[in-house]
């Protein structure tokens, strides 16, 4: 017998969500009825896909293999499926959004408005998160994530980058002078990230030929939180162009050390676990938001 459509899916839910209890509550199936479509399939293809034991689950070799050819027909299935949907239904009912504070303020609010008026029956939550969140756990259908993708089982789009600068008031700098180099720069007063690790590194190469780590003495997990001392002359903040543009090109926000700065590029995706049930709101809205953004390109490259 031949691997059914629906199998492939239920197997793909349990890679994805790293257990059979999650990818159940995802596909809104029992545990049981789960473990019998992936046992069935195992039996139709006569190899074992996952190995099981009561505290993981690993996907064999085989069912490696598998999974990626899998990927590409169900994909393939969803997409055809989608279109001739779209051709008839427009997108309606909740969508649960997640971002961090900063790509929620400056890159996602300007455009709801035009959304909900092109599918005015999609209703719309918008949550922030400074750190990555489970999907799953908190039942969100898309989030936006910065910087390098952590977590390969879920579906990702690519939406651009965005470049690091270092930035600071004019005030500021009419108080404090202009550093000029890097040791100049180091007795200033720096306003950094308190986590994730990666974003205590600024666009400088140090004496190692590394980007530089700075050692800030007033510190947040909220960029916008940094953005505002950075404008209410704080001190001096390293922060992505889609947060600073507009400060920028209204001089509230100046770049410093430029000619010292290399080109720094966070990558932005939108990542979500896509089923039947949201996929058509999932789609319109990713698919909105790369054009706003691709039209919108000073922000993002």
């Amino acid at each position: 017998m031949k691997a059914t459509l629906d199998e492939m899916r239920t197997f793909m839910a349990v890679v994805d969500t790293g257990s059979i209890s999650s990818a159940a509550e995802l596909l809104s199936m029992t545990v049981s009825a789960v473990s019998r479509s992936v046992s069935r399939l195992e039996a139709k293809l006569e190899t074992t896909l996952l190995n099981r034991t009561t505290r993981k689950l690993d996907v064999t070799n085989e069912g490696t293999i598998y999974l990626d050819k899998v990927r590409h027909i169900v994909e393939a299935v969803e997409n055809a499926e989608a279109q001739l949907k779209s051709q008839k239904y427009k997108p309606s009912g909740l969508l649960r959004i997640n971002a961090a504070t900063p790509f929620l303020l400056h890159v996602l609010t300007p455009h709801i408005a035009k959304y909900q008026s092109l599918y005015p029956e999609v209703e719309i939550d918008l949550n922030s998160n400074e750190e990555n969140i489970s999907l799953l756990g908190t039942k969100t259908d898309i989030a936006f994530r910065i910087g390098e993708l952590q977590n390969s089982t879920m579906r990702a789009i690519f939406l651009g980058k965005s470049r690091i600068r270092i930035v600071a008031s004019p005030e500021y700098l009419r108080q404090h002078g202009t550093p000029t180099s890097i040791d100049q720069l180091l007795n200033h007063k720096l306003l950094g990230f308190n986590k994730p690790e990666y974003l205590k590194e600024w666009p400088i190469m140090d004496d190692k030929n590394k980007l530089l780590r700075i050692m800030s003495s007033l510190r947040s997990d909220n960029g916008e939180t940094l953005r505002c001392l950075a404008l209410h002359g704080a001190g001096i903040a390293c922060l992505s162009d889609f947060m600073t543009y507009s400060d920028r090109q209204a001089g509230r926000l100046v770049g410093v050390l430029s000619e010292h700065t290399h080109n720094v590029e966070q990558p932005v995706h939108a990542v979500y676990y896509k089923n039947a049930s949201t996929s058509r709101r999932i789609s319109s809205f990713i698919d909105f938001i790369k054009q706003e953004i691709k039209v919108e390109n000073h922000q993002f490259l």
